[in-house]
């Protein structure tokens, strides 16, 4: 009588396999599955962070995963390792990036669309801190490097879902049509613009493109000079 050799397969080696060889839109479940394990997937995550350094919406959600547990070792580690989060902070002009990454990390939202705003008015100089928006003259100026890295916090802790190059993206599907897009990431229903704050969603919820938001109502050269920005041509 023959006996069937024992299943010596491991799940969280299972996991770290398929985490490691998957690609990125892939790896987002895997990591979910891992911080269902507990703290043998929470040590797995750690694993995966220093294994891959350059920021994506994997690591992103890694990174998010373990910031929330705020215990003392988690918190240990990222001090050391990543003491301002996943996305390194490069600046033309010396703007702080790290409120930015702090709020979008912990899926502030909301708080980090204006911070955005805010952001994006220091890199247009002083006048355009002072009144708190932008003139379409004032988008292509804009360093390259900057739209860069904040576009890429809000890829990477939005798990692909926000950011200026999505909104692009989906534009650029439509046929360049704004009304279009408008209705396709939520910014108006009908003939109705959508009422800030309140009927916005502030989370992963929302339609893909969704944040961060432009102020359509002075019309629409702000987001069309930002879209058309020759950041977005870059090889």
């Amino acid at each position: 009588m023959t006996t069937s050799a024992p299943d010596t397969s491991n799940p969280l080696t299972d996991l770290r396999t398929k985490l490691w060889s998957e690609p990125e839109n892939k790896q987002l479940p895997l990591i979910e599955a891992a911080i269902g394990l507990g703290e043998t997937g929470l040590d797995l995550l750690t694993e995966f962070l220093l294994a891959h350094p350059q920021p994506t919406c994997a690591t992103g959600k890694a990174y998010q995963a373990l910031l929330a547990v705020d215990s003392a070792k988690t918190n240990e580690f990222l001090q050391r390792h990543f003491p301002e989060g996943v996305v390194p902070l490069r600046s033309a002009q010396n703007v702080d990036y790290a409120p930015l990454q702090k709020l979008l990390a912990q899926r502030y939202f909301q708080t980090a669309d204006q911070m955005t705003l805010h952001k994006l008015c220091e890199l247009a100089g002083t006048d355009a801190v002072q009144r708190r928006w932008l003139y379409f003259t004032e988008i292509e100026p804009l360093p390259n490097l900057d739209l860069q890295t904040i576009n890429t916090l809000w890829l990477v802790y939005s798990e692909g879902r926000f950011g200026f190059s999505v909104q692009r993206d989906l534009w650029l599907s439509l046929g360049k049509n704004w009304e279009r897009l408008w209705a396709q990431i939520g910014w108006k229903s009908g003939n109705n613009w959508t009422r800030y704050p309140q009927e916005f969603t502030w989370d992963l919820s929302a339609p893909k493109g969704h944040l961060p938001l432009s102020n359509q109502l002075r019309g629409v050269r702000v987001i069309d000079a930002l879209l058309n920005h020759p950041v977005w041509s870059e090889g």
